[in-house]
């Protein structure tokens, strides 16, 4: 078979939470809210149509974050296409913590893997090579994996090996509510603003929330409020978002388990069916200046859509 008898191919990609609080670069949420990217084999050149949050992207050419993961596993795999059109109907919002970045890093090495079966590739890409690829592009794996896997992950990086993934599945009564205000703010000035120590005391506190958050997730989510607890950045980056900080401590004075999602500047609230806190109260709580949607909890993680 050549590049030329190769169909489109469609990838659905989930937002991710990452951090969840504690799991600071370890833990990552699949959210319901998804962008589609398609990827088409044409005899020359590029051609990019991108559609919803990043349209202004659609100008960057191989420069854009999809085709330069495309690339990369094409370079894994042995071959490059002649020539390929991306459209993307992209609904993550970009620069908000919600794993956008990473989304279009695993749509781009998913689509190019199914791109070339059965093409001129002389190589393979196992779902390890993509997990340890899009780490390396990504920079740390926490959003990566749980965008690739769906559910509730938790990512690390052995010494002198790639990055692994162990996922779990969070009671399906758990659903999160998110609030996303009208201006991003860049991961890069978010991890600026980072200790490069913290006290032994607080990393061991740390430890026994992030503990603890696997145990809510899973088995007892009355213990979400505790579990959500961070003593390792939150509080710094708080300067640089500052109404994502108060809206946090008003929604957690108000009983309801809110985090910064990934790097903010987006906040992440979780509920449970038929107690506490609802997403009207969240909203209530939010006020005008904040966009609060809630979304079911993916499971499914990066899928190949059917032709």
């Amino acid at each position: 078979m050549s590049w030329a008898d190769i169909g489109p191919v469609t990838v659905r990609v989930p937002a991710t939470s990452a951090n969840l609080g504690p799991g600071f670069d370890s833990f990552g949420l699949a959210l319901g809210r998804y962008d589609l990217v398609t990827a088409r084999i044409r005899p020359e050149g590029l051609a990019i149509e991108v559609t919803g949050a990043g349209a202004d992207t659609a100008g960057a050419g191989e420069q854009h974050l999809v085709v330069r993961a495309m690339r990369t596993a094409f370079a894994h795999l042995g071959a490059q296409p002649p020539g390929l059109a991306l459209t993307c109907v992209n609904e993550i919002p970009q620069g908000f913590g919600l794993g956008s970045s990473a989304g279009a890093i695993v749509a781009g090495l998913l689509a190019a893997r199914a791109l070339a079966v059965g093409s001129l590739a002389v190589g393979s890409l196992a779902d390890e090579d993509v997990l340890r690829l899009a780490t390396r592009m990504e920079g740390h794996p926490d959003n990566v994996a749980a965008c690739l896997a769906g559910g509730l992950t938790i990512a690390w990086t052995p010494e002198a090996q790639g990055a692994r993934v162990a996922r779990l599945t969070p009671l399906p009564g758990i659903g999160a509510v998110l609030c996303v205000p009208g201006t991003p703010v860049l991961t890069s000035t978010a991890r600026a603003v980072l200790p490069a120590e913290v006290p032994h005391a607080a990393a061991a506190a740390n430890s026994a929330r992030a503990a603890l958050l696997v145990a809510a997730l899973t088995a007892r989510p009355d213990l979400l409020m505790d579990a959500t607890e961070d003593f390792l950045h939150q509080r710094y980056r708080a300067p640089a978002m500052p109404a994502t900080a108060a809206l946090i401590d008003a929604l957690r004075a108000a009983g309801v388990p809110a985090v910064v999602s990934g790097a903010g500047p987006s906040a992440l609230a979780f509920v449970q069916d038929g107690t506490g806190p609802k997403a009207g109260d969240i909203t209530a709580i939010a006020g005008p200046d904040w966009q609060v949607q809630p979304l079911a909890i993916d499971t499914s993680g990066a899928t190949i859509l059917p032709a």
